[in-house]
């Protein structure tokens, strides 16, 4: 039988052109395929965010008094290292998503002493940086060594927030349900009394505490409390046990500082979870 007879040329062509593409399209199909990366997603932010926790900065030999020199060589090393001092409020809004933060974020936090006002705040305001002094509301204007309200409604017109550390530093694991909130509520409500604004943060005394603590510490209408902890805050911390790195006198302070700068935990590098 002639095909050329029953189909014209032109309709042949046409059915080899379909059969040529029917055979290529077989032989992709059956040739593997490199399976294709799939889509990058958005990173995380990693941001580490350094939270130093001081004392006193004067001249007594003991752990918690840094030498004055040795807190104006390391605020001017934090300068000219390209760290930038932040607020509780703006680590805050930044754990809740709700903020950013600027490059090399550092929170500089002291703890209430006199020479917190003598001495590290003048050093502060002169490198121009932000800090936090956690206060022990029934020491101030009352026990010899601490701060006075006077003293911190100043501060606070010049970059130094001031947050809560409790009535009287009493160790709250060691407490009854009833203290624990008193000494939560108590002071909250006493300095903001005395500053005219909310008190939002605690530091927990000598940064004990658990999880029932920071539960009542919630209730009480705190939005983040602060531990001692050597590590780093990012957004896998918890609001209510934030990590507090302390800086002590030691005998090579600065050295000492810079390595805690440097400091990366096994929490952080191995990823074990926080409480």
């Amino acid at each position: 039988m002639d095909l050329k007879k029953i189909i014209g040329g032109r309709q042949i062509w046409t059915i080899i052109a379909v059969l040529a593409i029917l055979l290529g399209a077989l032989l992709l199909l059956a040739k593997p395929q490199d399976n294709p990366e799939p889509a990058p997603m958005l990173p995380a932010d990693d941001t580490q965010v350094l939270v130093l926790n001081y004392h006193m900065v004067n001249s007594m030999f003991i752990s918690l008094a840094i030498e004055p020199d040795d807190f104006d060589w390391q605020m001017k090393y934090l300068v000219d290292h390209g760290y930038h001092t932040i607020t509780p409020d703006e680590l805050y809004d930044f754990l809740a998503g709700t903020g950013k933060l600027p490059e090399r974020p550092v929170l500089i936090t002291l703890a209430g002493y006199v020479d917190n006002y003598t001495t590290a705040y003048p050093i502060l305001k002169k490198y121009n940086l932000k800090a936090t002094i956690f206060v022990v509301t029934g020491f101030l204007s009352k026990r010899k060594g601490y701060l006075t309200w006077d003293q911190l409604r100043e501060m606070e017109q010049h970059g130094i927030t001031i947050e809560s550390h409790t009535v009287t530093h009493a160790p709250l694991p060691e407490l009854s349900d009833d203290r624990i909130r008193e000494e939560l509520v108590e002071s909250k409500k006493h300095a903001e009394r005395e500053l005219g604004h909310p008190i939002e943060f605690i530091a927990y005394p000598t940064g004990v505490h658990d999880l029932h603590i920071a539960q009542i510490a919630q209730e009480a209408g705190y939005k983040g409390g602060f531990t001692v902890k050597y590590s780093n805050v990012d957004r896998n911390s918890n609001v209510f046990a934030m990590e507090r790195v302390p800086i002590f006198r030691t005998a090579n302070t600065n050295k000492d500082f810079t390595d805690r700068l440097r400091y990366t935990s096994n929490i952080t590098q191995y990823g074990w979870v926080r409480n």
